[in-house]
């Protein structure tokens, strides 16, 4: 979607250089997780009156502060954090304090994950990657799905050597179509984590700030991570950031290292990052009903679409993926999509939708109807507009709008 030029983005809604509406299902991949355009954050960087710069050696209090409120959302465990301009940075980090933490080297992923695009990130995500990339991390082992109890004794055979530093994945795979582990699994590799002296890493740069339904992925199966990696919505995507929360132990071993990021926590995101979490203090609870009820609606909706007999609807939150089977269907659907003003992604035969955690119910439901439509061999959708506010909990909205 090269091509797609942005000129303005507002709510749900992005518009191209054609003055063009589209309804977007995207959220910039989980990071417009509070809509585009909110006065706010806006307002928060516009005004801000603090330093152009700031020495990533120096101090500066407003990262303190910060620090405090993401290890307090974090849950208390997970006190110390380092400073990234990315999530890819932050991954980095991590990959770099299990490495000084345990003395060891070794990795294991999923397979098909995606963790950045640093060399190291990509060394321990998708293994196809090595046979165009000579040397990438040959040390690095993967678990295949289903990610249920079967494969506990893989994990195990790989951890009971005790050379593995980390375990990391995403607590619901989102660049597998939106893959949801089962609880059995992840409170097993924790469990085995803890038993060999493997680090558990959970990457939260795309789950994380209610992607999933709850303020952090993790969360969702009761876990204890030794390294969370956050990124893309800490800012609600207004200003680049990442970061790395680990446990007191973890920090300790990076003290000789030293972690400098030149751009890691730039003052403007800061700012927007401070003015996000206020949003979160203030109305999270609200937010994340939303979510579980659109997220409801969304799933109820999804499986009544006749997108084929062997179609999976995976949906955890707003991280939606509909696994139709077919590649090359898919991409016909979201071309579709995107021609009769709606912006979807796939992921190999599947369909993602990550719409922001705050989209309206007249919106869902437009985009949905098109989404619908859209699976016609041939279709042009007429725009619908149609009224309408906040929908009660539970209730059963028309996938038309009358």
């Amino acid at each position: 979607m090269e091509d797609l030029v942005v000129t303005r983005a507002e709510g749900s809604l992005i518009f191209d250089a054609n003055g063009r509406r589209y309804i977007n299902f995207t959220a910039g991949w989980c990071v417009g997780n509070l809509g585009w355009r909110r006065k706010d954050i806006i307002a928060a960087i516009r005004d801000f009156d603090g330093p152009t710069y700031v020495h990533p050696y120096y101090r500066y209090q407003p990262w303190a502060e910060l620090v405090d409120r993401l290890t307090q959302l974090a849950g208390g465990r997970l006190t110390q954090c380092f400073r990234a301009a990315g999530g890819s940075e932050a991954v980095d980090i991590a990959l770099q304090a299990a490495i000084l933490h345990t003395g060891r080297s070794k990795f294991v992923a999923i397979e098909g994950s995606y963790h950045g695009n640093a060399i190291a990130n990509r060394g321990v995500g998708d293994s196809h990657l090595r046979g165009r990339i000579p040397g990438l991390r040959p040390s690095s082992a993967k678990i295949k799905p289903p990610l249920d109890a079967t494969r506990l004794e893989r994990v195990e055979a790989l951890l009971s050597r005790e050379d593995v530093a980390g375990f990391i994945m995403e607590p619901i795979i989102c660049n597998l179509g939106v893959l949801i582990p089962d609880r059995t699994f992840m409170r097993g590799v924790q469990r085995l984590c803890r038993r060999y002296g493997t680090l558990l890493i959970i990457d939260e740069v795309a789950t994380g700030f209610g992607r999933t339904g709850r303020m952090f992925g993790f969360e969702l199966f009761g876990l204890k991570p030794d390294i969370v990696c956050l990124a893309k919505a800490v800012t609600a995507g207004y200003a680049p950031m990442g970061a790395t929360l680990t446990i007191r132990a973890v920090a300790a071993a990076m003290q000789e290292l030293g972690v400098y990021s030149t751009y890691g926590w730039h003052p403007l995101s800061v700012a927007a990052a401070l003015a996000n979490l206020q949003i979160w203090a203030e109305q999270g609870d609200e937010i994340l009903v939303d979510v579980a009820t659109i997220g409801a609606f969304m799933r109820e909706r999804l499986l009544q679409m006749p997108f084929g007999p062997q179609t999976e609807v995976r949906v955890q939150g707003l991280a939606v993926g509909v696994d139709i089977g077919d590649a090359e269907y898919a991409e016909r659907i979201q071309t579709r999509c995107r021609e009769n003003g709606l912006l979807i992604t796939t992921e190999d035969t599947t369909l993602t939708l990550f719409p922001a955690l705050t989209i309206d119910d007249v919106t869902a439901v437009e985009g949905l109807r098109i989404l619908a439509q859209c699976l016609q061999p041939t279709v042009r959708v007429n725009p619908v507009r149609c009224d309408g506010g906040r929908m009660p909990v539970g209730a059963a909205v028309p996938l038309i709008c009358p």
